[in-house]
């Protein structure tokens, strides 16, 4: 039998007044638990006063939205499938011939909807916003700015000891041996007092210093001189650099393949923002899945009850998938398996175990 438009509508109405509510409540509770938690670590910061903090909650509400919508998707497939079912309305569909299949596909479609609109255009917003966020907390709560730009240009490095602050540049780096190659680094003391150019060949980072090789050092007032090695002072280490890269999470799923690119070229570890851009595309299925399993625990009612026990059973499933989904991309952030195996795993082995259930609840 074919679905008729007007079910279609109707199931997908409710599913989405489901999700719609279970969403809102989602955000309203991390907004208020990230306030609070934002409001902590400023306390005794004079800089950051009670209205940068609540708008720095503001600014997280993108993020998170996008990290509570699976969970929205499952527990508002389940509160609406489950009312559905209670009110007889799916077992007449049934008995008219409605296969499951047929009356999911409403909320499967609804999904991969919404999916697509998130990936292409909510999360370049997100990223924006939280990008924003970064830049105030660590301005505001830890006191600290960005020390590594990436572009095609190259690599551009700013470190502080003392009153001296270095700007670094370099084409590229080689990761392995630490080195930076065709370096040009500007010296400036007290409030930007250039007081120095230094051009080498490679700078290779070594514990508290940079040892330069075929350095060139020009000063504003006096002549250039030449060095076979040359070092100068430093506190950085590698993962102090590596840490300091833009977060994925602030780059938005259109510029991330640049980026990775870049990160290659310049001879960085790039697994992070490929494991990122990866678990963004699979976000649609990941809402499939949800609808999947949240479909797998709500037909299942029968006359004898049980109807709570069955609906925690399917949060609970979706909350082991959560935990499931963050040990594999533990994984693929070591570097055990791929990234785009560890991204897409768990959205497609829990859409495979739902359909199986389904086809088992289906056809017995």
């Amino acid at each position: 039998m074919r679905l008729s438009g007007t079910l279609s509508l109707y199931i997908s109405r409710q599913f989405v007044i489901g999700l719609g509510i279970v969403f809102a409540l989602f955000v309203v509770t991390v907004f208020v638990f990230d306030t609070v938690e934002l409001l902590r670590r400023g306390s005794g910061k004079e800089a950051a006063t009670f209205s940068l903090l609540i708008e720095m909650a503001v600014l997280r509400i993108p993020f998170m939205a996008q990290k509570v919508l699976p969970f929205a998707a499952l527990i508002g497939a389940i509160l609406c499938l489950t009312r559905l079912t209670r009110t007889q309305e799916l077992i007449v569909a049934r008995a008219a011939g409605v296969s499951v299949w047929q009356f999911l596909l409403p909320a499967l479609t609804i999904a991969l909807l919404i999916g697509g609109f998130v990936v292409t255009a909510f999360n370049p917003f997100a990223s924006a916003m939280v990008s924003r966020f970064e830049q105030m907390e660590g301005r505001y709560l830890q006191g600290r700015s960005s020390l590594l730009a990436v572009s095609d240009a190259g690599i551009w490095l700013r470190q502080s000891n003392g009153t001296m602050t270095d700007v670094v540049h370099a084409r590229r780096m080689a990761r392995d041996t630490l080195t930076l190659h065709d370096v040009v680094i500007f010296r400036y003391e007290g409030d930007d007092r250039f007081i120095q150019r230094i051009d080498a060949s490679e700078a290779t980072l070594e514990r508290d210093r940079w040892n330069l090789t075929n350095a060139l050092v020009t000063a504003p007032d006096g002549p250039s001189e030449t060095y076979a090695h040359y070092q100068i002072a430093t506190e950085l280490t590698l993962e102090q650099i590596e840490n300091s890269f833009a977060p994925p999470e602030t780059l938005s799923f259109w510029a991330l393949p640049g980026f990775i690119r870049v990160l290659d070229e310049s001879g960085f570890s790039s697994v992070r923002h490929r494991l990122y851009w990866h678990a963004t595309i699979a976000t649609p299925l990941l809402l499939c899945a949800m609808v999947l399993i949240g479909a797998t625990f709500s037909l299942r009612l029968t006359r004898r009850g049980g109807i709570w026990l069955l609906v925690v059973a399917g949060i609970l499933t979706g909350f082991l998938l959560y935990f499931l989904s963050d040990l594999v991309l533990a994984l693929g952030l070591s570097g055990k398996i791929p990234a785009w195996l560890a991204a897409w795993a768990p959205a497609g082995i829990f859409s495979l175990l739902g359909v199986a259930s389904l086809f088992h609840l289906e056809d017995g």
